[in-house]
């Protein structure tokens, strides 16, 4: 596991991008006051998602609309049809820790 930041970096439904080790991690403090990283790209479109939108434990592409749930990586609103990698997050003492083994199987 990776540390990331502090768990005061993330404000509750907010999402930061974080480059662990080469690859681009969208980190986000979900609305349930969970933490969860996935691949910081669409799977439709090449664009980071750490940019759209945190709405319950989903993730919204800002540039088409596509969501993604957090928990799973699987697409929850079109366009897009393909998951995006899911991240293992552990916290602590109050920092973020993040393992780079996909733990949805899906590799980007």
């Amino acid at each position: 596991m990776i540390r990331i930041c502090s768990t005061e970096d993330v404000p509750k439904g907010t999402v930061i991008s974080a480059d662990v080790d080469g690859t681009q991690i969208a980190l986000v403090h979900g609305e349930d006051g969970e933490f969860y990283a996935v691949y910081d790209e669409c799977s439709h479109a090449a664009v980071a998602l750490s940019e759209g939108e945190v709405e319950g434990c989903t993730l919204e592409c800002w540039l088409h609309g596509s969501r993604f749930d957090l928990r799973t990586g699987e697409p929850t609103g079109l366009p897009a049809t393909e998951p995006v990698p899911v991240y293992p997050v552990e916290i602590r003492d109050g920092d973020i820790y993040v393992d780079l083994t996909p733990s949805n199987g899906v590799t980007r």
